[in-house]
């Protein structure tokens, strides 16, 4: 069945006859039955992270004749819901963690997330790499609260004068913002996460030499989610969770 729905089952590589076992090396390269070869693990059959786990793929064409990992991608949506979903339940955001990212399954953003399945991280990242624009982040940052993208907008300097800018995010947002970090960091970094992970790459997309995107969020909420990261990264999960639902109780920062 698996061959006919054109599926590699995870521990194998589907050939022209049944599945054939395979490990992969340090390299990159496949052993089937024993034998090396660099050349069966094509292009679309990719590994679920950095060390070589292999996910389902489906045989969906696209240019070049290779398969979109439909089912890895899925995977991976899937599982970062449910750490995201988890996290929230924790701080008591009962409704944010069951729709946190629902319009990653929406058509605009899931077929394009297949599409550019990478697997280390965000598919995002190769279709702007690939096209100059993510058309998928363009959708899924104007329906998803949690992003601080979702509020930029023209704002008023008390002079008058109008300029684009971040605006103060609701705390709770933030606190989601906040888990969606963790999970998104387990995800793609896998056993080389710690505590201290979220922090770290927050501060490196503050670096302006790699992107000014930060710039672009409210200078309260900024100082908010880099306090609560760093309150991650030195007392642990159960400390955090426990601070951040008790500044929860009230709306102020």
């Amino acid at each position: 069945i698996s061959h006919w729905l054109g599926m590699t089952p995870r521990g194998g590589v589907r050939g022209d006859v049944g599945i054939a076992p395979y490990e992969t090396s340090v390299e990159g390269a496949v052993r089937i039955n024993g034998r090396r070869d660099g050349a069966i693990l094509r292009r679309g059959e990719f590994p679920l992270g950095k060390r070589g786990k292999v996910c389902y793929t489906v045989s969906i064409p696209r240019e070049g004749g290779c398969a979109m990992p439909f089912r890895a991608h899925l995977h991976t949506v899937n599982r970062h819901r449910r750490m995201v979903r988890h996290y929230c339940l924790k701080l008591g955001l009962v409704w944010q963690g069951l729709t946190h990212d629902l319009s990653k399954y929406s058509p605009t953003e899931f077929w394009r997330g297949v599409k550019y399945y990478q697997g280390w991280r965000s598919p995002n990242d190769q279709e702007r790499l690939e096209n100059g624009v993510s058309l998928a982040w363009l959708h899924h940052k104007g329906r998803n609260r949690h992003h601080f993208e979702y509020w930029i907008d023209y704002c008023r300097r008390e002079d008058g004068t109008i300029y684009i800018g971040g605006c103060k995010m609701p705390k709770k947002y933030v606190a989601e913002m906040f888990c969606d970090r963790i999970a998104a960091c387990r995800v793609y970094q896998g056993d080389e996460y710690t505590d201290a992970s979220p922090y770290d790459y927050y501060q490196r997309s503050k670096d302006l030499r790699r992107t000014d995107a930060s710039r672009f969020m409210h200078p309260e909420t900024a100082a908010l989610l880099d306090r609560w990261l760093l309150l991650l990264k030195e007392q642990g999960e159960e400390a955090a969770f426990a601070v951040i639902r008790r500044e929860l109780e009230t709306k102020e920062y």
